[in-house]
């Protein structure tokens, strides 16, 4: 499953807005890494996201999944496993 453009900004927006980044929403790559270089964040920063995704959109990111290295690739790959996974 592919995310559509709409949910890609809203979790942009998201991002923005939960990480106070000084970067419009639009402005992010939605291939480029989230995770050092790219958009800078660090694993704090990973934290804050998986809270306000899991409440946002009831999936679940945990720090011990395989997975996370693929699923915090990018906006766009975070976008992918949302819509994959998404209860709300």
């Amino acid at each position: 499953m592919t995310a559509n453009k709409e949910l890609l900004h809203e979790v942009a927006s998201l991002l923005v807005e939960a990480l106070n980044l000084e970067t419009a929403p639009e402005a992010i790559d939605p291939q480029a890494p989230l995770y050092g270089d790219g958009l800078g964040l660090d694993s704090i920063d990973m934290l804050e996201v998986s809270l306000v995704v899991s409440k946002r959109y009831g999936v679940q990111l945990r720090s011990d999944d395989e997975n996370n290295e693929k699923i915090f690739a990018s906006l766009a790959s975070l976008a992918d496993h949302i819509a994959a996974h998404r209860t709300s």
